[in-house]
């Protein structure tokens, strides 16, 4: 019976194959060559391509990258495990509702959500300009992108605000696996609510976290649409390094920064596996 269903995955793995391991394929081959674009008539070996990576403005960019994708992790960790506590000791009885309405905007357009989050933190914004139509004043806005702090201080409130998601989800599922009768043991051995939850309920929830935390630093680290449009073109970040480096055909360079992040998540699956062997948190 398993050998009859397994059929079905073929496609699947004929899919993977040719739009995932076979550009990922070529894109170690082209990290040791030198053509121009698709190119390949003058084709040559080289290792002249890994100079980049001591260039300062890729060192610099991938620097900014670790350090706002550390920061938006930080921040959806503290987020994530409060909302996902207050829910896991909530009355509701339809929690799953609950949680459907906190993913329900990662249903729509990314660059919709960016947008519109780009749109708010205007000086003059959609909400300014209500207020000044209805109540005839002439208010202006605060302007948070006026220097490279707000830059960055925008860029990851819009990490913060478009995957959040991704950590609640396995923090909630890693609490609500957790049994009850330990709660009520650790009271009866006298351990205080905040004890309990520092001694018994964080630890037992650290796969949660842990899967939570990968799950937000890889897009935060390797994405380039948020900090593109939030930024307004003016902060770079490593995504958006291989993305000018594809879209102007330059893909040797493209393909060694993109190789790299590629082995940043080959290390993040190697962690989550050790962690969470039979995928608790995702479920």
């Amino acid at each position: 019976m398993n050998k009859r269903f397994s059929r079905l995955a073929t496609p699947y793995f004929v899919w993977l194959y040719i739009f995932a391991l076979v550009p990922c394929i070529f894109m170690v081959f082209l990290l040791f060559v030198d053509n121009e674009g698709l190119d390949f008539s003058n084709l040559k070996f080289t290792l002249d391509n890994f100079n980049q990576l001591s260039e300062p403005a890729t060192l610099k960019a991938f620097l900014d990258s670790l350090l706002l994708a550390f920061l938006a992790t930080l921040f959806s960790i503290i987020l994530g495990y409060l909302v996902a506590y207050k829910l896991f000791r909530s009355n509701f009885k339809n929690k799953f509702l609950i949680l459907i309405i906190l993913v329900l905007p990662m249903w729509s357009n990314l660059l919709l959500r960016t947008e519109a989050l780009s749109n708010i933190l205007e000086p003059n914004n959609i909400i300014i300009s209500l207020i000044n139509k209805i109540f005839n004043t002439d208010i202006v806005g605060v302007d948070f992108r006026a220097d490279t702090f707000g830059v960055k201080l925008t860029i990851v409130l819009g990490l913060v605000v478009t995957y959040v998601p991704f950590m609640i989800m396995p923090i909630y599922n890693s609490l609500e696996k957790i049994d009850p009768s330990i709660e009520e043991a650790a009271l009866d051995l006298g351990l205080t609510n905040f004890k309990k939850f520092w001694k018994i309920i964080l630890p037992m929830s650290s796969k949660g976290i842990v899967t939570g935390s990968i799950m937000v630093f890889l897009p935060c680290l390797s994405g380039f649409a948020i900090p593109e449009i939030l930024g307004k073109g003016n902060f770079t970040m490593i995504g958006t390094i291989i993305e000018q480096n594809f879209r102007n055909m330059n893909y040797n360079i493209g393909s060694l920064l993109a190789v790299i992040i590629l082995f940043f998540i080959l290390i993040a699956i190697s962690i989550v596996n050790k962690v969470d062997k039979e995928g608790e948190t995702l479920l």
